[in-house]
């Protein structure tokens, strides 16, 4: 059983720092994307980093300049570093990835639980 596990979350005050992991773990036989959503009551859910097994980013237009997104391959590990947060980050968090478990001869989407990040003024 393949499972996204999330840690990090927590309450900052403007102009602070945050940084998510999440770890997927089961019979996995490759991982494609892996990436970071989050959504804030009353909104979508929106995408705010995404790295591909290439290294390759992409940043939703908001974070640039202040997120970064890197990834352990061997352990399959995807954080988000966050710098200079404002209010207007809070949301949960959610990771995401692209995965092939053992066996299976397709990726899927899989998502972790989410954790809450919220940022004071």
């Amino acid at each position: 059983q393949v499972q996204l596990v999330e840690s990090g979350g927590g309450l900052v005050q403007a102009g602070g720092s945050l940084r998510l992991s999440c770890a997927a773990s089961g019979s996995i036989a490759s991982v494609n994307a892996m990436g970071w959503y989050r959504q804030a009551p009353g909104n979508q859910r929106v995408l705010v980093a995404l790295i591909f097994n290439s290294g390759g980013t992409n940043y939703a237009d908001s974070v640039k300049g202040r997120f970064t997104i890197s990834r352990d391959n061997a352990k399959n590990v995807v954080n988000l570093q966050m710098n200079s947060l404002k209010p207007e980050d809070t949301a949960v968090y959610y990771c995401n990835a692209q995965i092939r478990p053992s066996f299976v001869s397709r990726l899927s989407d899989y998502w972790g639980q989410g954790t809450q990040v919220t940022v004071s003024a």
